[in-house]
């Protein structure tokens, strides 16, 4: 007999519901969909209406969220959606309401990944990945966490806010760009560049245009996504540099991620790279991924891996909820 039980993955722009089976040998994503954050007033409202649309009604759930996990109101960092837990658990007629960071489910679901479902930059894969294991991904914002374990002792995990740790910069370029960000933000956290709006910000910063002081909009600034097809079409050299960049960036700050973790295992989220994958396995992040001075050999036996999963947040709280 079936168990169903709600999965959610709840971005900064995206929310994605699917249920899942108990009763199930292993986690599954039945029934899935996706809304956008704007279409509804609130994540109870999102759930609601997916609920009803099927016509469910499971008394688990296990929710994948963008933000802090703490006892008092839940905020999306990237969002305007609260809730409190309490609340949300009425709304939905549920017995269990499960809240983990969405790269909290990240990590749970990197057990589960097959080996399809992960693209090699380095290193040799192993199945399931070799703890410890970082995880790290730029998408809405920048998400980090670290998973512990193996598969006879149980997996371990340890959500962060490691995102939000302050940029330290690599070169003159790098200073130039903090400097122009402390402008727009006063501090400046690696997710100020490793985002959807951090690439757009890098091609700003290099392109010259003078920072304004947030939250006011950066006049003459490009979408992310437009840096990212005019560098792939190879007529824009700022863009290709900005991309460029952002590679290097990321490549610097993953690794101080898992130099952090004492980490074997390196696996690389979020939906920004997956736009531009083989421009990523070409650019420097590696270079920059390994080069940590006394522990550049240290760095090299680390394997890395981008998560090419369509859903591996909602995989991941599939695995939490059982």
């Amino acid at each position: 007999m079936q168990q169903p039980a709600l999965i959610g993955d709840i971005g900064g722009t995206n929310a994605r519901f699917a249920l899942t089976d108990l009763a199930a040998p292993g986690p599954q994503i039945l029934h899935e969909e996706t809304f956008t954050d704007a279409a509804f007033g609130s994540l109870g409202d999102a759930a609601r209406h997916y609920l009803d649309t099927l016509g469910a009604k499971p008394r688990r759930a296990s929710l994948a969220v963008a933000a802090p996990i703490t006892p008092g109101k839940i905020e999306l960092t990237n969002h305007s959606w609260s809730f409190w837990r309490h609340e949300l658990q009425d709304r939905l007629g549920l017995d269990e309401l499960q809240l983990i960071n969405d790269f909290a489910a990240i990590a749970w679901a990197a057990p589960y990944l097959a080996e399809r479902d992960r693209v090699t930059i380095h290193g040799t894969p192993v199945t399931p990945p070799q703890g410890p294991v970082t995880l790290i991904g730029a998408g809405t914002g920048l998400g980090v966490a670290l998973l512990t374990g193996s598969p006879a002792q149980g997996w371990h995990v340890v959500p962060t806010e490691g995102g939000h740790a302050s940029f330290a910069p690599t070169d003159a370029e790098e200073r130039d760009i903090l400097a122009w960000l402390g402008v727009r933000h006063g501090r400046v956290s690696n997710e100020r560049l490793l985002s959807g709006h951090g690439l757009s910000n890098i091609d700003a910063a290099l392109r010259g245009i003078a920072p304004v002081a947030a939250p006011a909009h950066q006049p003459g600034s490009r979408r992310s996504k437009e840096v990212v097809d005019a560098a792939l079409s190879g007529n824009d050299p700022g863009a290709e540099h900005a991309l460029r960049r952002f590679c290097r960036i990321y490549g610097a700050v993953a690794g101080d991620a898992a130099l952090l973790h004492g980490a074997n295992t390196v696996l690389i989220a979020g939906g920004v790279v997956l736009h531009f994958l083989d421009f990523f396995r070409s650019s420097d992040f590696l270079a920059a991924f390994t080069a940590k001075g006394r522990h550049t050999a240290y760095m090299e036996h680390m394997t890395v891996q981008v998560i090419t999963h369509p859903n591996p947040g909602l995989l991941g709280a599939a695995a939490a909820v059982r």
